[in-house]
């Protein structure tokens, strides 16, 4: 009976705890000021937009203990993705925002002659990935310190980006998703798994959550094009983008 609140409230307090981490935009670089528009920042905003899409205030390293909750899997079904990803063993995956490496680490075992790039901007998060990779005794995880504009990605290097709910938080999107774009390989992939913009039942902030057709416009804009859209999952799109 008290199901629906609970999550609820959870998803909230998840998409606003960020607030402190991201301050609102008041400048762009010069190079930025064709892409970028500078406005008034909304709540749950930084006040900078992108094509037509106020970027949202980011979640910080102190929600990490939100990120490992223990009824994550069943609410998202990160059962149901891992299976959508149709992963190889010998696959590298960037998992891009990977924070404490709740998703990092359900992949690693499907890759045993591949691994998992997990990228994040934030010290905080890459210790908490190599704690993890001694915890389980995981090789084939290799963390990565990314910045909010490059990823630090080798070109031609993956086969795989998925980012789980980071992509609407980016304070760069195109220079970023240009990095990443430049990093796949022949027939590489780009999935980006969001909450349903379109839905409003969705228990979301509105900037936090993102449609297919915001999501293409933006991968459009840097060459990429909507492959596949999998709505197995209870709440979020499962995108697929190619070149």
């Amino acid at each position: 009976m008290h199901r629906i609140p609970v999550l609820f409230f959870a998803l909230l307090f998840a998409c606003c705890r960020g607030a402190s981490q991201q301050q609102p935009a008041t400048s762009l670089p010069a190079d930025s000021a064709n892409v970028y528009r500078i406005g008034s920042a909304s709540r749950d905003g930084i006040g900078k937009f992108y094509q037509g899409r106020e970027i949202a205030q980011v979640m910080g390293h102190l929600g990490a203990s939100w990120l490992e909750r223990p009824e994550r899997e069943q609410e998202e079904r990160t059962d149901l993705l891992l299976k959508a990803l149709s992963l190889k063993p010998t696959d590298v995956v960037a998992d891009i925002g990977a924070g404490t490496g709740f998703f990092t680490f359900l992949m690693a075992p499907k890759l045993p002659e591949g691994k998992v790039l997990a990228v994040d901007i934030q010290p905080e998060m890459i210790e908490h990935l190599n704690e993890g990779k001694t915890k389980r005794n995981v090789s084939n995880v290799q963390p990565v310190l990314g910045t909010e504009s490059n990823p630090k990605l080798s070109a031609n290097s993956i086969d795989m980006a998925i980012l789980i709910d980071a992509y609407h938080e980016f304070s760069y999107p195109r220079e970023m998703m240009e990095h990443i774009a430049s990093a796949l390989k022949p027939g590489g992939r780009i999935v980006l798994v969001e909450y349903r913009a379109e839905d409003p039942n969705v228990p979301i902030k509105e900037l936090h959550k993102l449609s297919v057709k915001q999501a293409s416009k933006e991968m459009k804009a840097i060459g990429l094009k909507l492959v596949k859209n999998d709505d197995r999952l209870p709440q979020q799109h499962i995108m697929f983008f190619g070149k």
